[in-house]
């Protein structure tokens, strides 16, 4: 039992914007009355109590964060974590360890994150990564926006097919949500192409990325799926491809989506050439759209990798930067690229990148449909969150950090002209409440009564960025886990799926599909729960 007394408290769900109240645990629950004697209580007074932080769009786990940990021994080198008596060993940089990936979000007050790109066949691996990362709930997208079995029945108009595939793939894998990435370009990517427009035809298939977008956004709607289709929009990071963006919002047609890391779909300008902000036609559409919702993908200057289920993003970013780089195809499903890169504050288009995604956050009326993020690792690493916060709720400082830019670029941009500052109540929306209520995750992101017990207390302070980088306790599931930026306790979290139903009948042809295209069988293809999800919880799907 452990009890917060005299904290103010920022708890958006319930209403609650710097009330001093006590909040009461038990059973890793959070409950409307004092247990009793005995437990933990915490006096924090003058301190502000939040509930954990939710990372609603990451990459921590699967075979493309494996390779990037292993192409990378330089982000390693002066980013170790030494073993502690409570902690194991790891190694930390832009592509950190399980463990040290669970460490540190739990040393900055988040306590749920969710891999957003995970190919079908990589599940079992995706799920070893999961359960070895400490300290953290989670769970990961399954990717489907390339699939060709699914692409099979697209174009056949088999839409209810098309349903019970991605129910029994959601179960297959023991996934929560539907992403799509560059649907239908990572298969044209496989034959030298590339999706340039949502209307461009999958050579081979005949479907467009626009049916297969339309086609997986009614699926997650029958379905009951808590979390809507997640998006990321083709020709990610060319110039000019505001439009293609702008398409696929016109294109889900008041169909539920959330579209992710837009900084990078939000550039005006020709292919090929310097790009432009386009965020304020882009944030003009989303605030008067309430189906959409989206997520930032904040580029913030420094050194860091880019992984993507897009191939032909990173061969791209391998052309524009010199560096080393890796494809991997994944047999009639997906594939992906990563890229070392160094994001600097004098070059013209990573200036444009870092102003973009702060218009974002300045321009979007609406938090609740908006989330912090940074695509982890793609356009930094999670542990910049501070940094960001500081951006948002500070603007003698974002002034300060714009003078060390690119002037030109910057010029080219709205930031100069934004002043708006972000309140510790919107802050605790965009970390916590807005990403948990996106993900449809009830119990989370809030301090009410049935809550988890998912609690994190900052000390006041001025600067933010260190206010919110070292919290001064972190609770989980009511046992105190970070005490003073030291981690007193290691646990393991719960891993979320969905078990959507779907009709049998579907699995024979399923099988038939694995039988003349697959490697794997198709009995030896689903994850085993008892093997994989030894610590799991199912969320309800709504249909």
């Amino acid at each position: 039992m452990t009890r917060i007394i005299n904290g103010e408290i920022y708890d958006p769900q319930n209403g609650i914007y710097g009330e001093v109240r006590d909040i009461y645990m038990k059973d890793g629950a959070i409950t409307a009355e004092d247990p009793g004697p005995g437990g933990q209580t915490i006096d924090a007074a003058g301190m502000v109590v939040m509930p954990g932080g939710v990372d609603m769009h990451c990459h921590i786990a699967g075979p493309k964060v494996n390779v990037a940990r292993k192409m990378r021994p330089e982000d390693h080198r002066g980013n170790m974590l030494p073993r502690t008596p409570i902690t194991r060993s790891g190694t930390g940089g832009s592509v950190p360890s399980t463990f040290a990936t669970g460490y540190r979000y739990a040393v900055m007050g988040y306590t749920t994150a969710f891999d957003a790109a995970v190919p079908p066949l990589a599940a079992r691996h995706a799920h070893e990564e999961l359960n070895d990362t400490p300290m953290i709930d989670k769970g990961f997208f399954v990717l489907m926006g390339n699939n060709e079995f699914i692409m099979q029945r697209i174009a056949a108009g088999e839409k209810q097919q098309v349903r019970d595939f991605a129910a029994w793939l959601l179960q297959a894998t023991k996934a929560y949500a539907i992403k799509l990435v560059n649907p239908g370009g990572v298969e044209l990517w496989k034959f030298l192409g590339n999706a340039h427009s949502i209307d461009d035809e999958v050579t081979g298939f005949g479907v467009t990325p626009r049916q297969i977008i339309q086609s997986l956004a009614d699926a997650s709607l029958d379905l009951g799926l808590p979390h809507r289709v997640h998006i990321h929009c083709n020709n990610l990071g060319v110039a000019g491809n505001w439009e293609t963006t702008l398409d696929t919002m016109k294109a889900l047609e008041g169909r539920r989506g959330h579209l992710t890391h837009l900084q990078f779909h939000s550039y005006g300008g020709e292919p090929g050439g310097l790009f432009h902000s386009k965020t304020a036609d882009l944030v003009e559409y989303v605030n008067s759209h309430p189906n959409l919702s989206v997520d930032v993908g904040q580029v913030m200057f420094g050194d860091t990798t880019s992984m993507t289920g897009d191939g032909p993003l990173g061969y791209l970013l391998h052309q524009v930067t010199g560096r080393k780089w890796v494809n991997v195809d994944v047999e009639n499903e997906e594939g992906c690229g990563i890229v070392p890169i160094e994001y600097k504050d004098k070059s013209y288009v990573h200036t444009t990148q870092w102003a973009i995604g702060l218009e974002w956050f300045l321009m979007m009326q609406d938090p609740w449909r908006i989330a912090l993020t940074t695509d982890h690792p793609n356009g930094a690493s999670f542990m910049m969150y501070p940094r960001i916060i500081r951006l948002l709720m500070d603007r003698e400082f974002r002034k300060e950090m714009m003078q060390k830019v690119n002037q030109k670029a910057l010029a080219e941009t709205a930031l100069p002209d934004l002043d708006r500052e972000y309140s510790l109540g919107e802050i605790a929306i965009i970390t916590r409440a807005a990403p948990a209520r996106l993900l449809g995750l009830d119990h989370k992101g809030h301090l009410g009564v049935g809550a988890d017990a998912d609690i994190t207390i900052y000390d006041k302070d001025e600067d933010k960025e260190k206010m919110f980088s070292s919290p001064r306790y972190v609770i989980k599931g009511g046992e105190v886990l970070v005490e003073d930026g030291h981690i007193r306790e290691e646990v393991f979290g719960r891993t979320f799926y969905v078990n959507p139903s779907y009709d049998p009948d579907i699995e024979a042809k399923i099988q038939e599909y694995f039988d003349k295209y697959y490697t794997v069988r198709f009995e030896n293809y689903p994850v085993q729960l008892e093997h994989y999800l030894p610590r799991h919880e199912v969320v309800a799907c709504s249909a």
